[in-house]
């Protein structure tokens, strides 16, 4: 039986979710079909928001760790960040020579309220969700939305399997975008939300704890999630450029390949997370990180669309495991009276890694080539598993360690 607020979040994640794939899933392929975007803007695509979100990101949680409830700053937030979207329907109407840089502006700037939205959103939710109920609830929540956004991005792709020049067809999406953006809104400040108790009064405006770097656990996930979060994101752009570029992926393609990556997302969601009751969420990353390691190797041997589709469904067994792995882990690693700390600490970092890893896959695309900046990817992508091989190790023998003490 759920409790209210789980419902809640539920709908919310399900409209966010249809915003995201009406606008944010094919920023790519409206960059570069409609506005002749360079292979140093497709990058600037995914290192941009990243960038704005590592100098928001302190901030943003110094003004959320001030306030005793944070629901409706975050609603706000998420309301400026669509509002945006409406400015993108605009850019095609620019002299070209100031399209593509206008987009790339608008999108950054969306990230200045997107920052405080997303640190708002963990926080808050992390407060809702009990720790036992944690799993089941993420595990349920993330296939609910794989399935909106798989049908979502699915009839996206039917109805305009026509319309990848068309730049009308990109503003319909980007206005629709703003309509579930609103309704992100309203869920947001329908949650029930309670004034959680201060344990550290005089912490409460502090800048940074420190402390939360004593801690073991937490530090070695951080470690072992920013290397591999390295690895993972430096091929974003690349991906991007070889199915548009390479492989002449229209919008039905593009959406083709994302259904087939959400779909089996659906139905492995379970799996990763009966596996981590039984195994941990570390060990279960070394696994899933190693898996995405497949992805890029196996992507170059074809441009053939049918074949990249498959590969894309592989992808997605892999993927699922990362999104839900990932997250109840950074959670699990957190102790409670500095949580609000560690996750804003996490996604400094993070966005630190965010903005230089595509950045340095755009270099290595230019420098070796389509299929050796692939390789190395898919190399460095196996190495960066076995730092959650070297966390499971260290964290179980200082758990032995401690239980043979008591």
């Amino acid at each position: 039986m759920r409790t209210y607020n789980e419902k809640i979040s539920i709908y919310h994640g399900m409209v966010s979710t249809i915003a995201v794939n009406l606008a944010s899933n094919f920023f790519p392929i409206f960059a570069i079909s409609i506005l002749g975007a360079t292979n140093y803007q497709v990058g600037l695509i995914s290192s941009l928001p990243p960038l704005v979100a590592l100098i928001m990101t302190i901030p943003a949680a110094i003004m959320l760790n001030r306030l005793e409830l944070q629901k409706k700053t975050v609603a706000m937030s998420v309301l400026w960040a669509r509002v945006l979207f409406l400015l993108i329907i605009g850019v095609v109407y620019l002299t070209s020579t100031y399209q593509t840089w206008t987009f790339l502006i608008i999108i950054a700037l969306m990230n200045v309220p997107g920052t405080i939205s997303t640190i708002g959103w963990q926080t808050l939710i992390s407060g809702m969700i009990t720790d036992e109920r944690r799993g089941t609830f993420f595990s349920d929540r993330n296939r609910l939305l794989t399935v909106v956004g798989m049908i979502t991005t699915l009839l996206i792709g039917i109805i305009m399997k026509n319309q990848t020049n068309n730049p009308a067809a990109y503003q319909w999406l980007f206005f629709s975008a703003f309509g579930f953006g609103l309704l992100e809104v309203f869920f947001l400040l329908k949650h029930k939300e309670t004034v959680q108790p201060k344990t550290n009064t005089q912490n409460k405006n502090s800048f940074m704890n420190w402390s939360i770097f004593k801690d073991n656990g937490y530090r070695w996930f951080l470690i072992a999630a920013l290397c591999f979060n390295f690895t993972w994101q430096m091929a974003w752009g690349i991906f991007n450029i070889y199915n548009v570029k390479y492989a002449h992926a229209t919008i039905l393609w593009i959406s083709i390949f994302s259904v087939g990556n959400q779909l089996v997302q659906i139905f492995t969601f379970p799996l990763w997370k009966k596996w981590a009751e039984h195994k941990s969420n570390t060990l279960m990353l070394v696994w899933a990180a190693m898996g995405m390691a497949l992805a890029p190797v196996l992507t170059i041997l074809s441009t053939n669309l049918v074949y990249l589709a498959f590969t894309q469904m592989l992808s997605g067994f892999f993927v699922s495991g990362i999104v839900l792995l990932l997250f109840n882990l950074l959670l699990e690693q957190s102790p409670q009276e500095t949580r609000t700390y560690c996750i804003t600490t996490y996604n400094v970092l993070l966005s630190f890694v965010a903005f230089i890893a595509p950045q340095i896959g755009i270099w290595l695309l230019d420098a070796t080539g389509i299929q050796r900046s692939m390789e190395i990817n898919s190399f460095l992508r196996f190495i960066s598993a076995f730092g959650f091989l070297l966390m499971y190790a260290k964290c179980f023998k200082n758990n032995k360690t401690a239980l043979l003490k008591s």
